[in-house]
C-alpha cells in the first residue's frame, strides 16, 4: 500500500507538471543567453521510462542539446529505479541516482522526491517539462558569473579512463562528480505506464564517480560495457557537499 501511495505521489506531481508545461512559454529558443564566458549550467533531470509524464522532460532535455546556443550546458539524465515495480524495469535505472535525488530533496528543503523532475546547478529545482522554468532557470545560471574553474582530460585505453583535472579555487566540502554520459538511447516499452510506446533518451548517465579533488587531479575509472569514445562522453562538476551548490562544471574530449 505504502508504494502505492509513493506512486500516486509521483504521478499527481507529474501531471500538474504537465499543467504547468500548457501555460508555460513553447515559443522561441530555450537558450537566449549569448556570453559563453560567465555562466554555467549543470542540469540534470530525474526520469524514467516507466512514468507516463517523463517523456515531455526527456523530450525537454534533447530540445536544451540541440538549442544550446554554444553555451557551457552540462546536461545529465538520470534514471531512477522507484518506478521499475510498477510493471516495467528501466534499463537506465540505478538505485544510486534515485539515492541522489534524494539528497536533493534534503538539500533543497523538499518534502517528496518526484518525476520528472529538473534541478539546475544543484540549488534551483522544477517540473521537469515545465518549459517556461527551465528556460528562465537555466538563463539564469548562464548569465551567473562562476565562482570556480574546472578543466578535465581524459584519456581510455584497456577499459579503463585515466581522468586528469584542475580547478582554481578549491573550496572546503565539495566533491568533484564524474559522470560517464552515453549520448543517446532508444527503448521499446513493452510493459508499465508508457506500453507501446518507443523512448528516445538523450545524455544518460550510465557511470557516477565522486572523488576528492584536492587530495589528487587524478584517477582511473572503469569503463561500463559498451562504452566508445563516439557516442559517449565525460562530464565533470565540483558540487558542495553540505548545501549541493555546484560551482564549476566542464566537459572532457574522449581520445
Amino acid at each position: 500500500m505504502k508504494s502505492l501511495i509513493i506512486t500516486a505521489i509521483f504521478s499527481l506531481s507529474s501531471l500538474l507538471g504537465a499543467c504547468t508545461n500548457v501555460l508555460g512559454n513553447n515559443n522561441g529558443p530555450l537558450v537566449t543567453s549569448t556570453d559563453s564566458t560567465k555562466g554555467f549550467a549543470v542540469v540534470e533531470l530525474y526520469t524514467s521510462e516507466g512514468c507516463s509524464s517523463c517523456p515531455p522532460a526527456d523530450e525537454l532535455l534533447s530540445r536544451l542539446e540541440q538549442e544550446s546556443n554554444g553555451q557551457p550546458l552540462y546536461l545529465l539524465a538520470f534514471h531512477v529505479d522507484y518506478w521499475d515495480h510498477q510493471g516495467w524495469r528501466d534499463s537506465y535505472s540505478q538505485h544510486a541516482f534515485s539515492e541522489r535525488q534524494q539528497q536533493y530533496a534534503s538539500w533543497l528543503g523538499l518534502s517528496t522526491v518526484y518525476t520528472p523532475q529538473m534541478v539546475i546547478n544543484g540549488t534551483r529545482e522544477m517540473i521537469g517539462s515545465n518549459v517556461a522554468a527551465v528556460k528562465q532557470a537555466v538563463n539564469t545560471a548562464l548569465d551567473q558569473p562562476a565562482s570556480a574553474s574546472l578543466i578535465l582530460q581524459a584519456h581510455s585505453e584497456a577499459r579503463q579512463l585515466e581522468v586528469n583535472w584542475q580547478l582554481s579555487s578549491p573550496r572546503k566540502n565539495t566533491h568533484l562528480l564524474l559522470a560517464l554520459v552515453q549520448k543517446s538511447g532508444q527503448s521499446q516499452v513493452r510493459a508499465g505506464e508508457n506500453a507501446g510506446r518507443k523512448l528516445s533518451h538523450v545524455q544518460i548517465v550510465r557511470q557516477l564517480t565522486t572523488v576528492n579533488a584536492q587530495e589528487s587531479n587524478h584517477t582511473t575509472l572503469q569503463l561500463p560495457d559498451g562504452f566508445n569514445n563516439t557516442d559517449w562522453e565525460l562530464i565533470g562538476f565540483v558540487q558542495n557537499s553540505a548545501n549541493g551548490k555546484i560551482i564549476a562544471a566542464a566537459k572532457a574530449a574522449l581520445h
